[in-house]
Order: structure tokens, then C-alpha cells, then sequence
């Protein structure tokens, strides 16, 4: 009875915590969404994926190509039309910036914190491990979506005002009306998100393994790059299936009269499958974690 009332008197609840606490009220999501978008970092990435398209549409206007040669691909077929033109921005984009993209916002999510010296003191507030990685991660989410979907938004816009709504044609010659090449773009939007989640899940395991920002993004590109690499060596094949970016172009196939949705649900099952595996290790990592900084 006298501990009860001692604990009372000093304000703490029967289980030890202050009393009015409330775990699910710590760091709430708005917050560190709105911490993140006012960092310079996601300010000029954001910057960067508006201004790309109206780089590479510069490039299609004042370039020449000398040699006359085509390849037969999307790159000849860009100024074809307005989602032509998304094809290609999301072509080239897709072996590089998209997935460091993601690597940047869920490698810097928990390092970041720790290089700064503010992870102690945000635990001691304090935010259960738990939740402050998983609101991390989605804050992290959000914005990596929100930049995937930027990307060829933008792209569309300058497609339509300087190439005109057309349709939609594949080099095998297949051609879709601009209505279902907006569907389509709409749902390569989406696997791009899903296939990228591998990404997501190694960048936040290194996130909470070093405290290193800088370490975590550019060992989780280094992986990716390593992996594309290793895509290209025929000799491996049937092995390159179990590669993570061996399936990252397969929404190409919505660009025709007869998809063909095999490579896009291997390639979502894979990516899934490592973001799980990745994503087990980083909470386990970051349970058992001494934090020191």
C-alpha cells in the first residue's frame, strides 16, 4: 500500500511508466514527415526529380544524333508520344536513381539519428524501439512513394505538352490507346513501389546495423549495382531469377495489346520475400542494439 501510494505521489502509473503515458502517442507520423520534408536532402531530390524531365526532354531537342543508327528500343521510340516518353524517363531511370532513391530515404532513417547523436535521447523520451523504427519506415514509405509517382507524373506532362497524348507503342509494335497506357503507367507506378521494397528492407537493416548514413544508402546501391551486374552474366542462368533486380523491368510488358503478368508476380513474390527477410533482421538488430549515440 505504501509503494502504491509513493508511486502516486511521484506520478508514476502500477507498471513503472508516468502516468498519463502513452506509447502510441509518441512520435507521431505527421511529425516526421513533416521533419523529413523540410530536410535539404528530400527538398532537392524532390527538386531533381521534377527538373529531369525536362532535362532529358532538352536533350531529345537540342541533341543530334550523328551516326543515324537506331537500337529499336524506347529511347527511339520517346518523342513518339506523351506516355512514350514516361516509358523511357522510367527506363532510365530504373537501374540507378529509383532504387537509390528508396535507398536514401530508409538508409538514412535510424543512421542518420545515430550520427547526430539524437537517437539516445529520442528513445529516453522516451519512443519504444518499436515504434520509432516502424514510424521511421513508414514516414520512409510515404515519401518514397510519393517520389516514385512524382517522377512520371512530371514526365507526363511534359510528354503531353511537347509530344502530344498519343498512343502508346512498344518496339515489338504493339500499340495501346493513351486511355490504357495511363492504366498502365498507373499500375507500373505500382510494381516499380513493390519490386523496389527489397531495397527498402536492406537499406533499413543497414540503417540500424551502422551509424553511418552515408554507409547504409551506398551499401544497399552497391548491392543493387552488384546484383545488375551479375543479371547480365547468361552463363548463370536459371539463377538469375533468385537475383532481387532481375525482375525490375518486367512492368514493360504493360505496354501491350496482350500482357503477360508472369515476370511482374515473380519479381513482386521476390522482392517481397527479401523486404521480409530484411526487415525481420533490422527490427531483431535494433530490439538487441546498445545505443550509444
Amino acid at each position: 500500500m505504501e509503494v502504491a501510494a509513493n508511486r502516486e505521489s511521484t506520478g508514476f502509473g502500477a507498471d513503472g511508466a508516468v502516468e498519463g503515458f502513452r506509447a502510441g502517442r509518441t512520435l507521431p507520423l505527421w511529425v516526421e514527415l513533416k521533419r523529413q520534408l523540410k530536410r535539404r536532402r528530400t527538398q532537392f531530390l524532390l527538386g531533381f526529380l521534377v527538373l529531369l524531365p525536362f532535362i532529358l526532354w532538352a536533350a531529345f531537342e537540342f541533341g543530334s544524333d550523328s551516326s543515324g543508327r537506331r537500337s529499336g528500343g524506347f529511347v527511339d521510340l520517346a518523342t513518339a508520344s506523351a506516355p512514350n516518353f514516361v516509358v523511357f524517363v522510367l527506363f532510365a531511370a530504373g537501374s540507378f536513381l529509383l532504387p537509390m532513391i528508396v535507398a536514401l530515404f530508409f538508409g538514412d532513417t535510424i543512421a542518420s539519428e545515430a550520427s547526430w547523436s539524437s537517437l539516445k535521447y529520442l528513445l529516453a523520451m522516451p519512443i519504444p524501439r518499436h515504434r520509432l523504427l516502424r514510424q521511421k519506415a513508414v514516414a520512409s514509405a510515404l515519401l518514397s512513394v510519393f517520389a516514385l509517382a512524382l517522377l512520371p507524373l512530371v514526365a507526363l506532362v511534359v510528354g503531353v505538352v511537347f509530344y502530344g497524348a498519343g498512343e502508346a507503342v512498344s518496339p515489338t509494335g504493339d500499340a495501346i490507346s493513351f486511355s490504357d497506357s495511363m492504366l498502365a503507367m498507373l499500375f507500373a507506378v505500382i510494381y516499380i513501389s513493390v519490386n523496389l521494397l527489397w531495397v527498402a528492407g536492406l537499406a533499413l537493416f543497414l540503417s540500424v546495423t551502422t551509424d553511418a548514413p552515408l554507409g547504409a544508402v551506398g551499401g544497399t546501391v552497391l548491392v543493387a549495382i552488384l546484383s545488375q551486374i551479375l543479371d547480365q552474366i547468361t552463363a548463370l542462368g536459371g539463377l538469375r531469377d533468385f537475383l532481387p533486380t532481375h525482375f525490375a523491368f518486367a512492368w514493360s510488358d504493360l505496354i501491350s495489346t496482350d500482357i503477360d503478368w508472369s515476370n511482374m508476380t515473380q519479381g513482386a513474390f521476390s522482392a517481397i520475400t527479401y523486404a521480409g527477410i530484411f526487415g525481420l533482421l533490422a527490427a531483431r538488430r535494433f530490439r538487441t542494439k546498445d545505443i550509444t549515440s
